[in-house]
């Protein structure tokens, strides 16, 4: 199954990180236009361990709706959320982060499988995950202030 990881280091305390990715209508900000991001779950959303999102997207030109279960939530530390429903055979999407001297070492890793397996991966999936996961990093970058040479990797698909 690929595994797609990448990282960013951001100038800010990990609670202040970690509070960030606790409001789900955060993704909204970070995730990129094209895919008409939206969640359908009303607000307010209480994340914990069980907590389940619906949302909708557009992939390419195709709407679609997804939702993920909250399987793991370690307040400060760490979440896992995967896909019940949507456009993956198997998404699970693990959030680290750790403080460190400058800041809070941001990383995510994903465990993807789709339709078509391997080439249908690498024919559109990896280029439009590298796009999606890219802005992400830009976009929180900006939002924390990070340095455009702020320490980062990825996204890469392993």
């Amino acid at each position: 199954m690929p595994v797609l990881k990448c990282g960013i280091q951001l100038p800010a305390p990990r609670r202040e990180v970690f509070s960030f990715f606790a409001d789900a209508f955060n993704l909204e900000r970070i995730t990129p236009p094209w895919l008409k991001f939206e969640i359908l779950t009303p607000a307010p959303i209480p994340m914990a361990a069980g907590t389940l999102i619906d949302y909708r997207i557009r992939l390419r030109v195709i709407p679609m709706r997804w939702r993920t279960r909250i399987s793991k939530w370690e307040p400060d530390s760490s979440f896992i959320d995967q896909q019940l429903k949507g456009p993956y055979l198997e998404w699970i999407h693990l959030h680290t982060f750790e403080e460190n001297e400058s800041g809070t070492w941001c990383e995510d890793q994903v465990q993807y499988r789709v339709p078509g397996g391997a080439i249908i991966d690498r024919l559109f999936v990896r280029r439009d995950l590298h796009r999606i996961f890219g802005y992400r990093q830009q976009v929180m970058g900006e939002i924390f202030g990070a340095k455009a040479d702020a320490r980062r990797y990825g996204p890469v698909i392993e």
